[in-house]
């Protein structure tokens, strides 16, 4: 039987192969196949990140060395300006006009120099400030007048209402004006005392006035009973619509710290002299009272209702001024005519130890009380006279 015999090749006759080792189809060489590729793909990322790394290290490193360049400083800066008076001086060129003429000789002489004046712009920060310092701690807020008139209809009341308001808009704010009517508010004083220009409020009261002879009573207790309510802090007066005041007077009664006293010029009933009655003054200091009428001896207080002015914190802040009852403190109305300014005084303080006389040695009238209404003419509606002439002759 014949056998074939297949011999090697050239090429592979050298080769030794030992169970499949080192073979091109053995499993180790497929290993180190793969592990190659491996390997560089990792030096390839090493690669990356360092090239990364480094390029983060030199910008922190300039990032730091810029920071400390900024921070370091090249010279010196001086502050101190509050210390110096800073001075600008603005000096304008030399100017020269020349004059025209018909006449060449005159042209020739009146050729003047004109020479402007230096301006100079100071500015001074130290004095600026100095002054500025003893603005703000020489400040002091004025108080507040709490002006209280009572009114009601009658002829003359638009004049006195008028009068009263055009001094009232006058004073130095803050000011609050109280206007107390009578049973109802009336259009026409609603319509004045919105166009005075003074902060006030519109009050009416409701009781009966027939039987008072003071009718003015019930409106002021009813201002008081407001000003308590609300608690009003300020200085009040009573500034009856048909007195007269001078400007001096709201003035000293921002001078007031518990109650204020002066001498009112009085007007006799009789219309043919004049009285003074209110306090006798060493300095500020109460020591008497001036009184012409013997039946008014009897008073403890010789006062005018508008010649005295208290401390509004007495009505709702009795603590305060050590006051030794708490109640109300109102103008009564079962006392004789007289009488209601002293039996309100004595509510008040206790003595004249407690009052201040102004202005200084209560030397000055500040304000009058002059008897000038007319009972006999009726209440215009409106304000208004149909005819204002009794007899009305044609002109020829």
């Amino acid at each position: 039987m014949a056998s074939i015999r297949r011999t090697l090749s050239p090429a592979y006759h050298d080769r030794q192969y030992q169970n499949g080792a080192n073979s091109p189809f053995s499993p180790s060489h497929h290993k180190l196949f793969t592990s190659g590729k491996y390997t560089s793909s990792l030096l390839a990322v090493n690669l990356r990140r360092k090239a990364w790394r480094k390029s983060l290290y030199r910008c922190l490193v300039f990032f730091a060395l810029g920071l400390l360049l900024g921070m370091t400083p090249f010279g010196h800066v001086t502050t101190d300006i509050e210390n110096r008076d800073v001075f600008f001086e603005i000096k304008p060129p030399h100017v020269n006009v020349q004059l025209d003429s018909d006449n060449r000789s005159d042209r020739m002489s009146k050729r003047d120099e004109i020479l402007l004046d230096a301006v100079s712009l100071g500015v001074d920060f130290r004095n600026e400030i100095n002054t500025v310092e003893s603005y703000r701690y020489d400040f002091e807020p004025r108080k507040q007048l709490i002006v209280i008139t009572p009114t009601y209809n009658r002829a003359m009341q638009a004049y006195f209402l008028n009068r009263l308001a055009q001094v009232l808009r006058l004073v130095q704010p803050p000011l609050l004006w109280i206007v107390v009517e009578e049973n109802a508010a009336s259009y026409e004083t609603a319509e004045l005392l919105r166009k005075t220009g003074v902060m006030y409020r519109h009050l009416v009261s409701q009781k009966n006035s027939s039987s008072v002879k003071d009718r003015g009573v019930h409106q002021r207790n009813l201002a008081l009973e407001h000003i308590e309510r609300h608690r009003l802090d300020g200085i009040v007066y009573f500034a009856d619509d048909d007195n007269i005041y001078t400007m001096d007077l709201f003035d000293s009664l921002r001078e007031i710290s518990r109650f204020g006293t002066w001498p009112v010029a009085m007007l006799a009933q009789s219309k043919n002299k004049a009285i003074i009655e209110g306090p006798v003054c060493n300095g500020s200091q109460v020591i008497g009272w001036h009184t012409n009428e013997k039946s008014k001896r009897l008073r403890r207080f010789h006062v005018d209702m508008s010649g005295f002015a208290f401390n509004s914190t007495i009505l709702w802040d009795p603590k305060r001024w050590q006051r030794p009852f708490s109640n109300s403190i109102r103008q009564l109305d079962t006392v004789k005519e007289g009488f209601q300014e002293t039996t309100f005084i004595e509510q008040v303080v206790e003595d004249e130890n407690q009052m201040e006389g102004t202005p200084p040695s209560c030397s000055r009238i500040l304000n009058w009380h002059l008897h000038l209404d007319a009972h006999n003419l009726p209440y215009p509606r409106g304000w208004l006279l149909p005819r204002n002439l009794e007899v009305v002759l044609p002109v020829e």
